[in-house]
């Protein structure tokens, strides 16, 4: 709210947003946020004890549903670990998230499904920044997999017996430094071409937002040359 300026300090900011129902404050990395005001606010009689008893009732019930407060070995979840998370039935089940989320936008002369089947002895060139590049797969509050279970598009056509070759292009999503030639090259000799833009957390990601909608750097123009 202090950003937007509906308040002009971090005191009448807690005492907005406590009045207003909210309970719970996303303050990581702040040594004086905004709820550490509540005690001023409370001796100033801006906001009653009644009221943050009522505010912080619900985060305790949460609390104590999630188990955070019984011992280790009653909570089922601390037994987790990669061989439940990372197992056949949990990975096929994010494999079918994935494919169900793609969106497709235009299919020209059925160019799509290509077929595992019908992959062996073609030739595959996958380009981009987005093409082998683990780091940029991932978006804000994402997970930290273990590398073993990251499957780039690069390693993921690669599984699939077709005669893949690869050119990043350009070594991160701003694309300052592009290499034509290295895209020319691979797009050239291939029978079918995917390519891999994309923004990434380098180049938008919360409180840094961009002026316009289109592909930083030279993505637009390594997308370019791989149609030609």
């Amino acid at each position: 709210m202090l950003g937007h300026h509906y308040t002009h300090t971090f005191l009448e900011t807690a005492v907005a947003s406590v009045n207003a129902g909210c309970n719970l404050e996303l303050s990581y990395g702040m040594r004086n946020n905004v709820f550490m005001h509540i005690p001023q606010a409370l001796a100033m009689g801006n906001i009653t004890l009644q009221m943050l008893r009522d505010r912080v009732r619900p985060l305790f019930y949460t609390r104590m549903r999630l188990g955070e407060f019984d011992p280790p070995d009653m909570n089922p979840y601390s037994a987790l670990d990669l061989s439940v998370v990372q197992s056949p039935e949990h990975r096929n089940l994010s494999l079918e998230a994935a494919v169900k989320s793609f969106v497709l936008l235009k299919n020209i002369r059925g160019t799509l499904p290509l077929r595992a089947r019908d992959l062996p002895g073609r030739r595959l060139a996958v380009v981009g920044p987005f093409a082998d590049n683990p780091r940029v797969l991932f978006g804000d509050y994402a997970p930290v997999p273990e590398p073993q279970y990251i499957y780039t598009p690069r390693r993921g056509l690669e599984m699939l017996g077709a005669n893949v070759s690869f050119a990043a292009g350009c070594s991160e999503p701003q694309c300052h430094r592009y290499s034509r030639a290295q895209v020319v090259r691979a797009a050239g000799a291939a029978d079918v071409v995917v390519v891999c833009l994309g923004t990434g957390v380098d180049v938008e990601t919360e409180a840094k937002d961009r002026s316009d909608l289109s592909l930083p750097g030279h993505q637009l123009e390594l997308l370019q040359d791989a149609v030609q």
